[in-house]
């Protein structure tokens, strides 16, 4: 029998039975659209690829469920990966906005796109730099722009991070900081850093690496100058290479400290800085407010809140250095 027909010769009472039942699933089927149909839609999209965002991505959709979303019954949801990829990344843009979300969030490579959608649509986006020099922003307490978010450049973390590695390495007395000056806000890590530095007497030399090809050329001008310590400013061009950059300190010995946990789970000596995770659970009371009626420009941009402290105490034994007790018991996280 054909699907949906009536069999000619069917009884009155079963016709009206399977008439009946097309009539109930045909509301049910309404139904669910009109509930769908009704539910907020939030669209999220990635410059990277699924993999690399595994983690963070799951830390935004568990900050949503603490706050009673529940994808599929409360809100509808619309995740897009770019693989790295620009153009790519432009063409789900374009699918997203089609679709009109109450609010989109975004990191990466995709703010700068997402930021300049005519008309605009309610932006909330983690940003590892300066938001305000990237041209995201106004300012922190009045954004504008209808985008707003969380910065990650936490700048008053950086001297701490340098007494740390002055402690597991005492007799550090030159130290390589390794940027990319495109990254916004670089300038005045840059400039924090060296006060810090200059507090410990210790001395500075700094280059610059703007993609990959630079960073090669980057990591022989350290080689050469033999540093008893880099220092790596994080941003996505670093997170991408932190693995390779992690086996050229520990080739040279040169032991590497940075902001962001995943650079000490890829191999670097240590971490101090946000908890990426939780700043992206963060974002989720952002998304929260929006959709009860906030505008994005009015909500202040935020600075981490978490901070930890991760060692690799894998790495310091292959550099022969010794994480002492008292760090060792301060570190939120010890990789073995």
């Amino acid at each position: 029998m054909t699907a949906g027909r009536i069999p000619v010769g069917a009884p009155v009472s079963r016709r009206r039975a399977i008439l009946a039942l097309g009539s109930v699933l045909a509301l049910r089927g309404s139904a669910a659209w009109a509930q769908s149909s009704s539910m907020p839609r939030v669209a999220y999209l990635s410059g990277a690829s699924r993999a690399d965002t595994a983690e963070t991505f799951e830390s935004f959709l568990e900050g949503l469920r603490e706050r009673a979303y529940v994808q599929g019954r409360t809100f509808v949801l619309d995740a897009r990966w770019g693989d790295y990829s620009p153009e790519r990344v432009l063409k789900l843009l374009g699918e997203i906005a089609a679709l009109q979300p109450a609010v989109i969030v975004t990191h990466g490579g995709a703010v700068r796109p997402v930021s300049r959608l005519s008309p605009p649509l309610p932006v909330v986006y983690m940003q590892s730099g300066d938001p305000v020099e990237a041209g995201f922003a106004d300012s922190y307490a009045r954004p504008g722009r209808n985008s707003t978010g969380v910065s990650l450049l936490a700048l008053d973390l950086i001297a701490k991070r340098m007494e740390i590695l002055g402690q597991i390495v005492p007799k550090a007395r030159r130290v390589a900081f390794l940027a990319n000056p495109e990254h916004p806000g670089e300038q005045r890590e840059l400039a924090a850093s060296r006060a810090a530095a200059e507090q410990l007497r210790i001395e500075v030399s700094y280059h610059q690496a703007r993609n990959p090809a630079e960073l090669d050329t980057a990591m022989g001008a350290v080689a050469a100058a033999r540093p008893d310590a880099a220092m790596v400013f994080p941003d996505t061009l670093m997170l991408g290479q932190r693995q390779a950059l992690a086996a050229f300190f520990i080739k040279q010995r040169i032991p590497s400290a940075t902001g962001w946990a995943s650079f000490a789970e890829g191999g670097h000596l240590f971490s101090y800085g946000p908890n990426v995770p939780a700043a992206w659970r963060r974002l989720a009371a952002f998304v929260d407010r929006i959709l009860r009626g906030a505008r994005p420009g009015d909500l202040p941009i935020e600075l981490p809140s978490v901070i930890e402290l991760v060692l690799n105490r894998r790495t310091a034994t292959a550099m022969n250095l010794v994480l002492s007790p008292a760090l060792l018991l301060r570190a939120d996280r010890v990789i073995d």
